[in-house]
């Protein structure tokens, strides 16, 4: 098989030869800049990485590295605005296009957030008057196409566009974490003019995107996190009336505009909506967090066979920087194990891999996921 029919295969529920495996195929299965130093130059990679994402510091793989470890997924990470409220406010600040402004605190790897300009009691006034990024900035489709091509004609790997959060995130960005959960209970019609807003910038993004390069990618990803480590974020009752309908807006449009096979990125707890995802026809859902309540793999794998795809599933909190190389050969023998049989499975960390996460753990887990034979293969 080559690299592409080995992840449509696994997202269609059919068997590959062997597990897909994703690096740096998505903002979320990448690596951290510090972390992904030490395996370039451990391939003699000399090229500087490009950032992909700037508050969590991650970075496009190089291309001798995927091909040096046989990853099957390719990336395609569209850019961003090239006007409006974006700018450096300094050497360790910045404020993004939505107009959130970030710094990274001294020694911390990361950017936090340190102001959301939306907080506070604001009208639905201010939200409709507020400065939203332009859905027509040439910066969001520049390039796509290029990539795309280059992604056909240069590897057999599956091409994996990242489209923007839908609208969960950033809104939770723009009105700050305790505003925004209070709004659900105190202020909900806020709320959702909020939601909206953000929905008309994020779907005009998304299907500009999507006519540039829809009909030619394989896997299309979108993100908004809904989970914690114990729980889904929201109420049953709030999902259903504000979130999930907005979400179906959203995956309606997607699958508008390409065949692609769709992924949803959430970390957390999110067991409790997968039923919903596969009804509004999402194919994979990442990252697959094991630790957090519900997500165990191979219970996921038992419910869900043939119905929803996974990928990830790593034990990314402990294990991966944690164990032994030998602990991480066996965390990966016991995920092809329970995931892979019959397809539905792609194999990637947990989420991006971490700085303190040592060299040989991170070899180890592509290596081993690509050698290993499951007893079910055999």
């Amino acid at each position: 098989m080559t690299s592409r029919e080995r992840v449509l295969a696994a997202l269609s529920h059919r068997q590959p030869d062997r597990v897909p495996l994703d690096l740096g195929g998505t903002r979320n299965s990448t690596m951290v800049a510090e972390g992904y130093e030490r395996l370039r130059r451990h391939f003699g990679v000399n090229r500087e990485p490009k950032m992909v994402e700037r508050m969590m510091r991650v970075v496009e793989i190089d291309e001798e590295v995927l091909a040096r470890l046989q990853i099957d997924t390719r990336s395609v990470f569209p850019g961003g605005a090239t006007r409006g409220l974006a700018a450096d406010l300094g050497p360790r600040r910045y404020r993004d296009m939505w107009g959130v402004e970030r710094v990274q605190p001294e020694g911390s790897y990361y950017y936090d957030l340190a102001g959301s300009p939306l907080a506070g009691d604001i009208g639905v006034q201010a939200i409709l008057r507020y400065p939203w990024p332009d859905p027509d900035d040439p910066g969001f489709t520049a390039g796509l196409a290029d990539r795309v091509r280059w992604i056909k004609e240069r590897t057999d790997a599956a091409s994996v566009l990242s489209l923007p959060p839908a609208f969960v995130h950033i809104s939770q960005y723009l009105r700050g974490f305790e505003d925004w959960f209070c709004d659900f209970v105190v202020e909900p019609t806020r709320l959702e003019v909020l939601f909206d807003a953000i929905l008309d910038v994020t779907m005009a993004i998304a299907k500009r995107q999507l006519q540039a390069v829809g009909r030619d990618v394989d896997v299309v990803l979108t993100s908004d996190d809904l989970g914690s480590q114990s729980a889904f974020l929201v109420g049953r009752e709030h999902y259903l009336r504000y979130i999930k309908p907005r979400q179906q807006r959203f995956f309606r449009q997607i699958k508008e505009f390409t065949p692609a096979k769709v992924v949803f990125h959430s970390c957390g707890a999110v067991a409790s909506i997968i039923d919903d995802l596969i009804e509004m026809g999402v194919d994979g859902l990442n990252p697959v967090q094991p630790q957090a309540a519900g997500m165990n793999p191979a219970d996921l794998k038992k419910r869900y066979r043939g119905r929803m795809a996974f990928w990830g599933g790593t034990d990314s909190q402990n294990i991966v920087p944690r164990g032994s190389a030998a602990d991480v050969e066996r965390m990966v023998e016991r995920l092809v194990e329970d995931m892979g049989e019959g397809g539905g499975y792609v194999f990637s960390n947990c989420h991006n891999i971490q700085p303190d996460v040592p060299l040989a753990n991170v070899l180890a887990m592509f290596e081993h996921a690509r050698e290993y034979v499951p007893s079910w293969a055999r």
